[in-house]
């Protein structure tokens, strides 16, 4: 028996209300809609019931279907009961829809996905003003399954409906009413009695009794209905063009409008059967779920510690990354002190802040009287005198082992014992950061990502000594300012930066052998990555690519592959985007073209290195470039996973989406590399190592997964974790 049921309760005025309770968000298992089958079989059979109101318990209508539910569904382990299908036209359509006692809906919270499809199933609608309501499915790699697709643009226009579900965006109670998705606005105290007194309004035929699925006053003309999906076709394959499931949902809304709402609903559920058991939604639903799981850390989340209460936090430079960490922090409500060495710095990173703010107010993201409050929160000192009362800094200076030594010794002086000392070092051991001090149980790495106020990913860096407590807090704070946070271990480039460290370097090494640097950018791009990796090292800047190039180098000598091109570059004043050329030439806009000049510097290089030009490299197809590209970064995640610095697989999946741009729709890095097979990675990675050297040796982890044939991502057993 599943804990998800719906309760059923006639009042003294004929109507039933029936609540679905199955929390948080009361999501639609399967328990849950035969149970409210049940309870609507029930109340349509009493003499005593004149109509029906549908709700939620606790403030919330329902958060959807239950996708936990999915797993089953594309093992094929489903009944015919189960489906989306069965449910959609058995349950909703025809005991609901087509009851021959009116029902409401009364929305608070949120109705989302199937929440908002058993909604239109009603035949009224009343809301709350921010109740949430929208169909997020294709967010899944998924077409709303329960009808969805039929009624949305029967009740707001073709052109709203497919809007709402292409973009996945909810709409509030207010602008639902103006588009005419819910009937009535009224205050959460005002929901039930004013649903009941609807509901007998339409069985007294004061109101409308309208089942949404044969509505068409909102319809546009067939011929204009025609231009509507031509133009939301062109739209969807511009921005997605590596995605089939939005051009079936607008399929399937077509096919509704040409040939009727029941032919539709027919066409919804076969293709939504096809979608449930493709890639993408597997990925997606992957990512979903992985998404969820990273706070939970074996040996830390669960010993019953209470995050302690962060009431000021101390950033330590206001460069880029310092003012991003510290513009997050105040968007999350922190009052945030800002330290730099004198007033010139200090008020460029002041400045960088208020820039921050602003381009949201811009961009209608915040008020202005949002922003005044928000930019309060911030103080800018030039020394520690202040630091006495912090519960938590974030040094964020350059990446200068001795300086950062030097920092931490002062931090320990004028911090509070209880204070967390945080470093957002991208690549350095946080060992060696603390090596001068006596508070290595409170020392943490908070790597974020730049822009810092902007990308999602929060590497959380634990040493031995760091204590569980300071992770638990750190966990909170990322959670506060809506970070999703990854607890790893402490190595050179921790997971993302180590995973990747590959991605620039084989770059470098395929046009020093003939490959073209443009053609790599652009299949990588077309693969789904936000840039090739030529583009982002111009976007990061050469001093960030040389210095943390040389700590792997260092630290991994046997698998970086050294070029002088990059240094070549830099000598001739070429340092990325920001002296507007490095591997591109920029304009005044920022955008980047191709420069003829590049031959020279790699000629230059390739005679350095003594490496000779391969003729294959220079022809290399779009899905050898993807490989060769994203193969050695594969083979670096597997050394990551075996040694212990993430907890697991989907964890790295996580970090190569969001600290990395990795396609999402693709699962994540371990998650495609399955897809693929580790035997087939493997024998590629072995047949370039003979061509191009050591660089593409497989490591002992893959080598030995490949030999079983099992996948990369199954836990390991053996691994002295350094969690």
């Amino acid at each position: 028996m599943g804990k998800g049921r719906t309760t059923l309760e006639v009042g003294a005025d004929g109507v039933a209300i029936i609540t679905i309770i199955n929390p948080p968000v009361n999501s639609l298992a399967f328990d849950v809609l035969y149970s409210l089958r049940d309870n609507y079989e029930e109340a349509l059979r009493r003499n005593d019931v004149k109509a029906i109101v549908v709700t939620g318990e606790n403030g919330k209508f329902s958060g959807g279907f239950d996708i936990s539910g999915f797993g089953a569904i594309q093992e094929g382990k489903n009944v015919e009961q189960s489906k989306p299908g069965y449910i959609s036209v058995d349950i909703l359509t025809d005991t609901v829809e087509a009851a021959r006692k009116p029902s409401v809906a009364a929305i608070d919270g949120l109705a989302l996905g199937g929440g908002l499809e058993l909604a239109m199933v009603c035949h009224a609608r009343i809301s709350t003003p921010t109740a949430q309501l929208g169909l997020p499915e294709l967010q899944l790699g998924l077409i709303p399954g329960f009808g969805g697709t039929q009624r949305l643009p029967r009740l707001v226009g073709i052109s709203k409906g497919l809007e709402m579900i292409l973009t996945s965006k909810p709409v509030k109670g207010t602008e639902a009413h103006d588009l005419g998705l819910v009937d009535a606005v009224v205050s959460p105290q005002e929901l039930i009695s004013t649903a009941r007194q609807w509901a007998l309004d339409i069985l007294e035929r004061r109101r409308p009794w309208v089942a949404s699925l044969y509505k068409t006053d909102k319809l546009d003309s067939l011929g204009e209905a025609r231009e509507i999906f031509k133009f939301a076709r062109a739209q969807t394959r511009k921005r997605a063009p590596n995605l089939k499931h939005p051009l079936v949902c607008i399929d399937v809304i077509e096919e509704g409008i040409v040939s009727g709402g029941r032919a539709g609903l027919l066409k919804e559920y076969h293709d939504f059967q096809g979608l449930v058991h493709s890639d993408t939604c597997k990925s997606l639903v992957h990512i979903f779920f992985a998404q969820r799981s990273t706070t939970k850390v074996p040996g830390v989340t669960d010993l019953g510690l209470a995050p302690r209460k962060v009431r000021k936090v101390a950033v330590l430079g206001g460069g880029l990354m310092g003012s991003g960490i510290a513009t997050a922090l105040i968007l999350g409500n922190y009052p945030v002190i800002l330290k730099e060495v004198n007033e010139k710095f200090l008020q460029a990173g002041i400045g960088r802040v208020k820039a921050n703010l602003q381009s949201r107010v811009k961009k209608g993201k915040m008020s202005q009287e949002k922003f005044d409050k928000t930019f309060s929160l911030l103080k800018g000192v030039l020394d520690y005198e202040s630091f006495k009362d912090v519960d938590m800094v974030i040094e964020a200076v350059i990446e200068n082992i001795s300086l950062k030594q030097d920092i931490f010794s002062d931090l320990e002086k004028y911090c509070p014992p209880h204070c967390i000392l945080a470093s957002n070092t991208s690549t350095i051991d946080l060992n060696l950061i603390g090596k001068k001090t006596k508070s290595q149980d409170r020392i943490i790495g908070a790597h974020f990502f730049s822009p810092a106020h902007v990308m999602p990913l929060l590497e959380i860096v634990r040493t031995n000594q760091t204590s569980p407590q300071a992770i638990v807090d750190l966990l909170d704070v990322g959670k506060k300012i809506r970070k999703t946070p990854v607890v790893v271990g402490n190595c050179t480039g921790f997971a993302v930066n180590r995973m990747f460290f590959p991605y620039t370097q084989v770059g470098v090494l395929l046009i020093e052998r003939g490959a073209d640097p443009y053609q790599i950018d652009k299949a990588i791009t077309k693969f789904g990555m936000p840039m090739g990796p030529f583009r982002l090292t111009d976007l990061v800047g050469f001093g960030v690519g040389i210095a943390t190039a040389t700590q792997f180098v260092e630290n991994f000598p046997e698998r970086t592959y050294k070029s002088m091109l990059i240094h070549l570059m830099q000598e001739d004043k070429r340092t990325g985007e920001s002296s507007r050329k490095g591997f591109y030439l920029y304009d005044d806009r920022r955008k980047a073209s191709p420069d003829p000049e590049l031959r020279k510097y790699i000629e230059k290089s390739r005679s350095i290195s003594g490496v000779t030009i391969d003729p294959k490299l220079a022809k290399l197809s779009e899905k050898d470039i993807v490989e060769m590209v994203f193969f050695p970064v594969v083979n670096e995640a597997c050394r990551v996973f075996a040694e212990g610095i993430v907890v697991k697989a989907a964890d790295l999946d996580i970090s190569s989406v969001m600290g990395m741009g990795f396609p999402p729709y693709r699962g994540g890095i371990m998650f495609w590399a399955d897809l693929l097979g580790s035997k087939y990675i493997y024998s590629r990675l072995e047949e370039w190592s003979k061509s191009y050297g050591e660089f593409f040796k497989p490591c002992a982890f893959l080598a030995e997964r490949a030999a079983k044939g099992a996948p990369l991502s199954a836990p390991v057993e053996q691994a002295k974790s350094r969690l």
